[in-house]
Parts: C-alpha cells; structure tokens; sequence
C-alpha cells in the first residue's frame, strides 16, 4: 500500500478546518478551502470529509462516546475532530482499509495532538473498528 501524500494531507486541512469549526463555528468547508496546503491536496477526499463530519456530528459522536471514560464535550478539540474523521471513515468510507484509517488517525494524533493522544484517539478508534469492521481488522492483523 502507498503512501499517498495528498491523502495525508487532506485528512490534516479536514482536521484543521473542523477544529476551526468547533470553536467559531462557520462554514468549515469554506475554511478547509482557505488553508494552506489545499491546492496540494486530495481535494474530494478532503471535502467528504469535512462535510461528512459536520453532518453527522451527533451520530458520529453516539458511536464514540461508549468507548471513551470521560464527556465528549471533555476532550480537547483535536481530539474530538480526530476521532470524528476516523469514526465517519470506518463507518462511511468502507473503500479506505481500516488500517489506513487507524494509522493516519494516529499520525494525525502525534502531529497536531497533546503528548500521548494519539495513543488515546488509536484505543478509541481500534474499538470502534472492532464494532464496525472486525472481520476486516481481523483480517489486517492476521500473519502472512
């Protein structure tokens, strides 16, 4: 599997854009548009992203919270946009292998995250992936 750069690099101008969304509010799309980077970009990826996120913040939040100790409302943003991105790739975007999902969740974590948050959003997030694609984690994990 190759690294795709401007995959990475839209999951990082989605992150920051829904971060901004979470504290001003707007249009996080418009704003995902403005930042630096997004003309290098996966572009679609990045706006299915944001949109999908902002859409179905509440849902993707129900499918969170029972895997986490504390309030959503608790968790630093960037961790609650991080864990929203990779809660809407396992459940809506079945074509993204969940290892993909897991790892850029965790690069994510360990570039814009507090120390150790990653390892926080990777527990949160294998547990989810266990509930929504565990044949196919199941599978990632077996040896060859």
């Amino acid at each position: 599997m190759a690294l795709r750069p401007d995959r990475r690099r839209a999951r990082e101008i989605a992150l920051q854009a829904l971060y901004a969304w979470q504290l001003a509010g707007g249009d996080a799309l418009a704003e995902a548009r403005s930042l630096d980077g997004w003309e290098d970009c996966d572009q679609g990826l990045a706006e299915r992203l944001v949109r999908g996120v902002t859409r179905s913040t509440a849902e993707l939040e129900a499918r969170i919270v029972p895997y986490i100790d504390r309030k959503f409302s608790a968790l630093s943003p960037v961790e609650r946009a991080i864990l929203c991105i990779g809660a809407y790739e396992l459940a809506e975007r079945p074509e993204t292998p969940v290892r993909v999902v897991l790892n850029e969740a965790i690069e994510l974590g360990k570039e814009f995250g507090g120390t150790d948050g990653y390892k926080f959003v990777n527990g949160v997030l294998e547990k989810l992936a266990i509930e929504l694609r565990g044949d196919e984690l199941a599978r990632a994990r077996a040896p060859v």
